[in-house]
């Protein structure tokens, strides 16, 4: 393999808003290897890739520090065009193929292969005539290199996932002078067989001396398929390394390893008594069908008393557990709470049994935002446990002035910066958005409170007075607490226990101390051993 680099990324840092994503960072390619780009939500990866595609959200907001060498030449990428001209291409996440063009319509898309006709030479190019046979041939080998069989006529709309994402790299395939590919997550849409066929094709690709740049959080693919690595944390880089040099351990160590920091202070003295035997919730074989958090056959027990984490990287299926809970999404299996059956079908059913939910989605699901901080505080709990209500008679009315001071009183307990509780929701900050979530969700009184994603657009400080607010309801007055979080750090300073989801799957339950490797291992769906610990 050719030493010299095709692409040096050096000393690149980018900030939005004052806030510090990347912070020198670097980045080096080989022609013909597989390099893995390697990292937690949020540590950098798409922002370095965007800089290097040259995506309008880079330079719309300031640029970037830092220099880029392709082909051993210092080069400035400010649109996507220009890295295409380079040779640079991107097989995206989400889907880029209009569904109803042909396969070989969406490969072509912007380099059609016309012929001259009659009326092209009288009135210009724009009334050329499409050469299909040439472009279907085209087509045609571009699939065949990647050993896709579909026909190049078929129609995209209506195709398995699989075959779209195929189809997605036979477009980049089929570019002339293609030196750097970048596959974003290509294999988080893929049954295991479609995903092992499409690592096979990368092996393929990076023989024809063609750069990969293999985005993906799943460490198994990385030993089985890359030559070498970077890794990200933070927005820094941390390491580059050769795949033959290293292990799994080794790799997720080096994703996830900080120190924890003390995020809750000292709160007063735990009043628990949590005892395994004593389960407020039981999930058994537990599917839910929430697009990009799908959850495949969970089983989890909660003691009655404790924290329980749920964390896992993006896309892995965590957050579908509470949204299945709560019926927001089709779910199946059983669900068991404090001695009675929860039906997932039936919309409310975890509600009025005692179960209050804060929404990662705030604005979608989670407030009324052309309503009163007030309304939204205290509205569920109106409706579903006929607290705020008054009899005259029997004339049932809205108890407003109860109902303005338990709103004086969640505004200065959870410090919602508003001008009172009149104030529309929707013209809140999105931290004080978060927080009037959870005002409604505690004023529910609930035997269960599920938070997903509750410091989520919260500032530090902020962040702190939430965890601190869960810490004291949860250790003086003996609240049940599921929590799911993005931020392993603050799972780890909250928690009993944590438990870890990936791909859909319960890969293990872990103490807070247990080590970083652990968490990363698991995190990335690869288990040793038994990590299960109930």
């Amino acid at each position: 393999m050719n030493n010299e680099y095709v692409l040096k990324m050096e000393d690149i840092s980018k900030e939005y808003f004052g806030n510090k994503v990347l912070k020198g960072v670097q980045l080096k390619v080989r022609p013909g290897e597989i390099h893995a780009l390697m990292g937690e939500n949020g540590a950098g990866k798409s922002t370095l890739m965007n800089i290097l595609f040259g995506m309008p959200v880079i330079h719309n907001t300031g640029g970037f520090e830092g220099t880029i060498e392709f082909d051993g030449q210092k080069v400035s990428i400010d649109n996507p065009h220009k890295a295409m001209e380079l040779g640079i291409g991107m097989v995206h996440q989400e889907f880029m193929l209009i569904p109803g063009f042909t396969v070989t319509e969406n490969i072509k898309l912007g380099r059609e292969i016309t012929t001259p006709t009659v009326a092209s030479a009288l009135l210009g190019k724009s009334l050329e005539r499409l050469d299909t046979a040439a472009m279907a041939a085209d087509a045609r080998k571009a699939l065949d290199t990647i050993g896709l069989g579909v026909e190049e006529y078929a129609k995209v709309a209506g195709m398995p996932v699989g075959y779209m994402q195929f189809v997605e790299i036979a477009r980049e395939i089929d570019k002339t002078g293609i030196k750097l590919l970048i596959f974003d997550e290509p294999t988080a849409v893929l049954t295991e067989s479609e995903a092992d066929r499409l690592l096979e094709t990368m092996r393929v690709i990076a023989s024809q001396g063609i750069a990969i740049v293999f985005i993906t959080h799943r460490i198994n693919e990385v030993i089985a398929v890359t030559d070498s690595m970077t890794v990200l944390r933070d927005g820094t880089f941390v390491e580059r390394l050769e795949t033959k040099d290293t292990t799994a351990a080794r790799i997720a160590e080096l994703m996830i390893g900080r120190q924890v920091e003390k995020l809750v202070e000292d709160v007063q003295e735990d009043k628990r008594s949590i005892r395994d035997d004593d389960l407020l919730l039981t999930l058994k074989d537990f599917h839910v069908d929430m697009p990009g958090e799908r959850v495949r056959g969970v089983d989890l027990n909660l003691r009655r008393g404790e924290i329980l984490g749920i964390g896992g990287l993006a896309g892995q299926g965590k957050v579908g557990i509470p949204n299945g809970i709560l019926g927001l999404y089709p779910a199946s299996g059983e669900i068991t709470f404090d001695g009675q059956n929860i039906d997932p079908k039936k919309l409310g059913d975890a509600l009025q049994k005692g179960v209050a939910f804060v929404s990662e989605d705030r604005r979608g699901v989670g407030l009324l935002l052309e309503e009163s901080i007030q309304q939204n505080i205290t509205f569920t709990a109106m409706q579903i446990q006929g607290k705020f209500l008054k009899k005259i008679g029997p004339v049932t009315q809205y108890n407003s002035r109860q109902a303005y001071q338990h709103t004086q009183d969640m505004i200065q307990a959870l410090d919602i910066r508003c001008t009172g509780p009149d104030q529309w929701a929707g013209r809140l900050s999105g931290g004080n958005q978060q927080k009037v979530c959870l005002a409604r969700a505690i004023t529910m009184e609930p035997k269960l409170l599920v938070v997903s994603e509750p410091t989520r657009g919260i500032d530090i400080g902020a962040k702190k007075l939430v965890l601190e607010l869960l810490a004291k309801m949860n250790r003086e007055q003996g609240m049940t607490i599921i929590m799911v979080s993005s931020e392993l750090n603050e799972l780890r300073s909250l928690c009993d226990r944590i438990a870890i989801v990936s791909d859909g799957k319960l890969t293990g339950i872990f103490a807070p101390d247990a080590s970083d490797a652990e968490y990363g291992l698991a995190m990335s769906g690869v288990v040793e051993g038994d990590k299960n610990h109930d």
